[in-house]
């Protein structure tokens, strides 16, 4: 099929966003642009440079500092999708930890950051073929998607999976911790200034709350090939 799309996923955190668009890119053969990654990588930089510490937040000093920042995917044959470069540097697993996670709202507020990363993921998929997801991909980033998806599941839900995700890693972590880093990622997410995580009007609201991966993914096939049947 010749036809190409642009598939916007938004939604809340750990909802599940990324284990399913890589399931559809690899399915369609389309790119896959993790944008939470970005986001999470600029946050590290943050964090390992200075500018953000649980009792400050320094953010013109981010902004001033966001020209020495570069990103990169670089695709791991060895596991099938692209991970994360800050600065020539893999951080894959460095950005998928707790204390990335307590931040990475806040760094995401910064409308020089924002703007930064906006106009790198347009670029990605200008010319389509491309899944992406995040918080504001179908409201800012790509607002004439074809398909746009909001993806939404029970704070204690995502918290389980989440606390089930980084203790399988090995990270040292209680559940009330990741269920108060949620549902405060929650809060910052939906009342940000600059972007803020809305549901777009045209976009199809999935809870996956009592869904299993495979259901998910089946739901959101179907709903693709009729886009590009249509």
């Amino acid at each position: 099929m010749d036809k190409k799309i642009t598939i916007a996923i938004d939604g809340f955190s750990s909802t599940g966003k990324s284990t399913l668009a890589k399931q559809l890119a690899r399915h369609l053969g389309y790119a896959y642009v993790d944008t939470g990654a970005m986001y999470r990588a600029v946050t590290l930089y943050a964090m390992e440079n200075g500018f953000i510490d649980t009792e400050f937040f320094n953010s013109e000093g981010l902004t001033d500092c966001i020209d020495d920042i570069s990103l990169q995917f670089l695709f791991n044959p060895d596991l099938g999708f692209a991970e994360m470069y800050l600065n020539e540097e893999n951080v894959e697993r460095k950005i998928r930890t707790l204390p990335v996670s307590n931040f990475v709202s806040r760094v995401a507020e910064v409308s020089a950051v924002r703007a930064m990363l906006v106009k790198q993921q347009q670029h990605m998929g200008e010319h389509k073929g491309v899944v992406m997801d995040g918080r504001d991909i179908g409201t800012v980033v790509f607002p004439n998607a074809e398909l746009k998806l909001f993806m939404t599941a029970s704070p204690e839900t995502r918290a389980q999976r989440r606390f089930e995700e980084l203790t399988q890693k090995g990270d040292t972590v209680t559940f009330d911790e990741v269920l108060h880093n949620v549902q405060e990622r929650d809060y910052i997410d939906t009342h940000r200034k600059d972007s803020p995580l809305v549901k777009a009007a045209d976009a199809i609201e999935i809870d996956n709350s009592d869904l299993s991966i495979q259901q998910q993914f089946d739901t959101v096939v179907a709903l693709a090939k009729k886009v590009l049947e249509a």
